[in-house]
């Protein structure tokens, strides 16, 4: 997990950059994100979803609610 402070932008109108990631056996399975230019999403079994982004304690929630629906799968 990596989370840190930017200027507000287009992408990135919260003034954070993150990127969270769950790897299982050498491949991604969960992952939440704001890549340059492409806001905020989450990436759940090879998918790439829109994510709106609310507060940093959510991101987190939604990020182990995820793993733990990958656990299940």
């Amino acid at each position: 997990m990596k989370i840190w402070e930017v200027t507000a932008t287009k992408d990135k109108p919260h003034g954070l950059k993150y990127s969270l990631v769950y790897i299982v056996g050498g491949k991604r399975i969960v992952g939440y994100d704001n890549a340059e230019e492409k806001g905020d999403h989450r990436h759940f079994h090879g998918k790439e979803h829109p994510y709106t982004f609310s507060s940093i304690e959510k991101l987190f929630e939604d990020f182990k609610r995820d793993i733990n629906r990958s656990e299940k799968s």
